[in-house]
Formats: C-alpha cells, sequence, structure tokens
C-alpha cells in the first residue's frame, strides 16, 4: 500500500526516520478517535517506539504535511489533533479499514492456533479478498511488529469463512466457523456503524499486550491495501 501524501515523511538529507508505515497509519487513527488531543508521552506507549521516534513522528506529521496540529485550550496545551487535511486523508483510509477494534479471545479462541495469555484486536478491510490467498503474508506482517500472528476470514456474502487456499478441500469442510463468531463479528461490526459486504475481510491481530495485538492486526489489514 503506498499513499503518496505520507511518502515525504521518509525522505531525509540526514537521519531516516526510525518509524515504519504502521506507526504512520495507526497514529491518525489515533489522533482521530481521540479529540482531546495526543501527547508525545501517549503516542509512544500506544504505538511501543522511543520517545524520539514519537517526537520525530509527530514533528514531520505537524510540519511537513499538516496532518495535526496542537489543540490549545487558554493558552494550555492539550496534545495534538488532526488538521482538516488530517482528517481527510484518515477519512480516505477509513473507506478501506473503517474498523480496528479489541477482540474478545473468549468468543475467538475457536477459530485460534494460539490464544493462551495473548490479546487480540480485528480489523474490517472493505472489499479485499482477491488480494488474499493463504493468510501466510498476513501472519509475516504481524509477526514482523512484534505480533503473536494474524488469523484472515472472508465474508463470501453470507457468512464469514477461513481462505479458500489456506486448507484443503477436506480440511475446509471439516473448519465450519461457529454461529457464535459468525453473529460476534456482525452485530461488533454493526455496533460500530459498519458494514459486512461481499469480498470484505477481516483479519484478527495477536500479540502480548493490546498495543502489540492492534499494530499486529493493523499490520496485516496494511498488505490487502
Amino acid at each position: 500500500m503506498k499513499f503518496s501524501e505520507i511518502d515525504g515523511l521518509f525522505e531525509s538529507a540526514t537521519i531516516k526516520p526510525t518509524f515504519e508505515y504502521i506507526h504512520i497509519i495507526l497514529a491518525l487513527y489515533l489522533f482521530g478517535k481521540e479529540k482531546e488531543g495526543i501527547g508525545r508521552y501517549r503516542l509512544k506507549e500506544e504505538l511501543l517506539i522511543g520517545s524520539g521516534t514519537a517526537r520525530s513522528l509527530i514533528e514531520k506529521l505537524n510540519k511537513n504535511i499538516n496532518f495535526i496540529t496542537v489543540l490549545s485550550d487558554k493558552n494550555k496545551k492539550k496534545g495534538h489533533v488532526l488538521t482538516k487535511t488530517g482528517q481527510a486523508f484518515l477519512n480516505k483510509l477509513k473507506e478501506k479499514i473503517p474498523l480496528v477494534d479489541a477482540g474478545d479471545l473468549e468468543v475467538l479462541k475457536e477459530i485460534l492456533i494460539e490464544s493462551e495469555n495473548l490479546y487480540s484486536y480485528y480489523c474490517l478491510i472493505k472489499n479485499s479478498a482477491n488480494h488474499l490467498t493463504n493468510g501466510i503474508t498476513q501472519r509475516d506482517a504481524a509477526i514482523k511488529v512484534d505480533g503473536s500472528g494474524a488469523t484472515c476470514l472472508v465474508f463470501n456474502g453470507s457468512k464469514l469463512t477461513f481462505p479458500p487456499k489456506a486448507f484443503s478441500d477436506h480440511e475446509m469442510e471439516q473448519m465450519e466457523i461457529s454461529d457464535i463468531v459468525q453473529e460476534y463479528f456482525k452485530s461488533s461490526i454493526a455496533n460500530a456503524k459498519s458494514i459486512l459486504e461481499k469480498n470484505d475481510v477481516i483479519i484478527i491481530g495477536l500479540g502480548e499486550s493490546p498495543e502489540k495485538a492492534r499494530l499486529a492486526a493493523m499490520n496485516a489489514a496494511l498488505t490487502l491495501i
């Protein structure tokens, strides 16, 4: 996935930025969610990056591409929020990934290879089934950001299934996703004021902390757009 609007953040005549593409994307989702603003220390904790990296990311989002600005209240700085330009870009992202949310492992553990002592987040990626093969690329993307893996599901218009190339035909027959899991995703997505449509993909990211699980889910999702 490439968006020309943020390519310039990686250009430097001196030191190459230590943040990655995933940190920019997830930061924008976080700024969009927190209307009271986010500061450098909060961003550092949410993205699992160093203080210097968080400072650099905020500075470049602010000065290089005018995606964020400082929210002030009676001359007191409260953190950074999206500008109109930043919000427009986030809206563009949300056309493809409208939902990033924590998952309920008590419900989801039946479709996950490993869930013990882990946390989960999931992303909804619109109309992306044609970019998905067996889910290995998405799993690797999750692991690359220190996640514990990722599981992909495809909506065929009536129900969620595993990617058709992930297992043999015989294995697929034995791996029906339960009505409980089906209803969980359909109701969660509806409650978030989104909609599940044919060829949509859901990716569940796992991690040793909620932050790692969210990074895993989002980095895996970015492979499909």
